[in-house]
């Protein structure tokens, strides 16, 4: 997919959190279980939005897309994640390397959008709740989440073009996964434009979005703060406060990773902040965003009730 420099160096080899490795299997346990977690509860959130027909509502599209795009965003890492646990030889070769950051990025700049798409429908339904329902049509809805996706592949396009035309003297890999600034960090020569290329693609895909977001945000709080009742008040906040949770966590750990013009990082730092955004917001999106609401727990109630009473038939 990518043209690769004529390269001394064929593989890396992932360095990881080698004072743990002693516990490789315990570890391996730990993150397949919170692996197998996250995919389960992400998988339940699509399955709940598809089939259930009171979900069919703009809102509940962007939460299920979420979850779909979760369940892609760990499969890019976990699993290779999960073989380093385990195997002494914790190599990959340049080109998957590339590959695999590209999927990453791609996959976190499409969750940026979604994101900001999900904050632009909380702002409509609580600010202007009339128009609304001939705003955020379904057709609307698709649009917006197709766009996400769509600009989400193409942001990370020429930083990963000019990564993969870079030579690397190094081979070792000081981080958990393939990612741009370690790879940056391995390379031979005079790396600056690649830095600001990525600074700047990332000031775009994560501080702009960032910013839209919480001015969506910021009007929201506004207007919630005119409503008379304090009830109205309280029922207004109880939409929005589980998606500005799941903002603040991941936005707080990618501008800490990707907006900095230098390639010089903290290694045991970012490697533990990588592990936050990489592995544990996409398991506690489903539990604070989706299984906090209302109206999912519901729709989980009804479907196992039906289910108990499936059972209780045949037997």
């Amino acid at each position: 997919m990518f043209y690769l420099s004529n390269n001394t160096v064929s593989e890396f080899i992932i360095v990881g959190f080698p004072t743990l490795y002693h516990h490789g299997t315990l570890l391996f346990v730990c993150l397949f279980i919170v692996y197998l977690l996250t995919i389960a509860g992400n998988v339940t959130i699509c399955v709940l939005v598809k089939v259930d027909s009171h979900l069919h509502s703009p809102m509940y599209i962007f939460i299920s897309s979420l979850s779909l795009l979760e369940i892609f965003y760990t499969a890019v890492t976990i699993p290779k994640m999960l073989a380093n646990l385990l195997v002494e030889n914790k190599t990959i070769s340049v080109r998957s390397c590339v590959f695999q950051t590209y999927c990453f990025h791609a996959l976190g700049s499409c969750e940026n959008c979604l994101l900001t798409a999900m904050a632009y429908d909380r702002y409509l339904a609580i600010c202007h709740p009339l128009h609304y329902s001939s705003i955020m049509t379904s057709t609307m809805t698709i649009k917006l989440a197709g766009s996400c996706f769509t600009l989400g592949f193409l942001f990370p396009l020429t930083e990963i073009i000019m990564i993969s035309k870079l030579s690397f003297c190094n081979s070792k890999m000081e981080h958990i996964f393939c990612d741009i600034p370690p790879l940056i960090s391995m390379a031979c020569g005079d790396t600056s434009i690649n830095i600001l290329v990525d600074f700047i693609t990332n000031c775009f895909s994560i501080v702009v979005t960032f910013s839209l977001v919480m001015t969506s945000y910021l009007r929201i709080i506004v207007a919630v703060m005119k409503i008379k009742t304090s009830a109205g008040r309280m029922k207004a906040f109880s939409t929005c406060v589980s998606h500005l949770t799941v903002v603040l966590m991941f936005f707080t750990c990618i501008l800490f990773m990707y907006i900095r013009l230098t390639k010089s990082y903290s290694l045991y730092f970012d490697r533990a902040v990588s592990v936050l955004y990489s592995v544990v917001t996409p398991i506690l999106n489903p539990i604070i965003y989706s299984f906090r609401n209302k109206e999912i727990r519901l729709a989980v109630k009804s479907r196992m009730g039906r289910k108990g009473n499936v059972q209780f038939r045949f037997q």
